[in-house]
């Protein structure tokens, strides 16, 4: 058995930033498989899972050479954040780049009454109530803003936000509860109408 195998993650990392590359090697081996298997129960795509996995360990790469890596003693974790962090991001920009062209369908979409919700009046208002609820979300406490965002800004299931936050599926529920107890009292506390009626 190697010596570096014996080693802890930190004493790995510290030998890697001084340019022993066999310890970044006994790192990668030591959580490769946890990592893939993180991303891929949540992304549920081979190309992406690998995509995003390259991508995790460049980012850990560069910020150890550069220095910023802090010690503590959490090294799985922080490494599982990296990669909870991209697929966030790339499930950002997946969703903005998912539009509607009318130029790519011959029936007209954009002027169907089947469509139509209500009258400009009733869409103007509901389009200020999420702008308002939106502006409310940005003042939630981080955890709670961040099991909101995921549930429905997202759409993942409570099982889904647990495994990728790194908490209990209570612990998310209760973070839900709270964050939608807050948006309520913020709401009435700055005389915020959430509702049409």
């Amino acid at each position: 058995m190697n010596k570096l195998d014996l080693m802890t993650d930190e004493e790995l990392v510290v030998l890697y930033a001084k340019g022993n590359n066999a310890a970044f090697d006994v790192l990668l081996n030591r959580y490769k498989d946890s990592i893939h298997s993180y991303i891929y129960f949540i992304v549920r795509n081979k190309e992406l899972t690998e995509d995003i996995f390259q991508e995790t360990f460049v980012k850990v790469i560069m910020t150890i050479k550069q220095g910023r890596y802090t010690d503590t003693g959490k090294f799985k974790a922080w490494i599982t954040r990296i990669a909870h962090n991209l697929i966030i991001d790339n499930y950002r920009q997946e969703r903005c780049e998912n539009t509607i062209s009318n130029d790519d369908v011959e029936v007209d979409l954009l002027n169907n009454i089947k469509l139509c919700d209500g009258t400009v009046e009733d869409r103007m208002v509901q389009s200020q109530i999420l702008l308002d609820v939106r502006k409310l979300v940005n003042y939630l406490p981080d955890n709670q803003r961040e099991v909101l965002e995921l549930r429905y800004y997202q759409d993942f299931s409570f099982k889904e936000i647990a495994e990728m936050t790194g908490v209990s599926i209570n612990t998310a529920l209760g973070r839900m509860r709270y964050a939608i107890l807050n948006l309520r009292r913020m709401a009435e506390e700055y005389h915020i109408e959430l509702s049409m009626a």
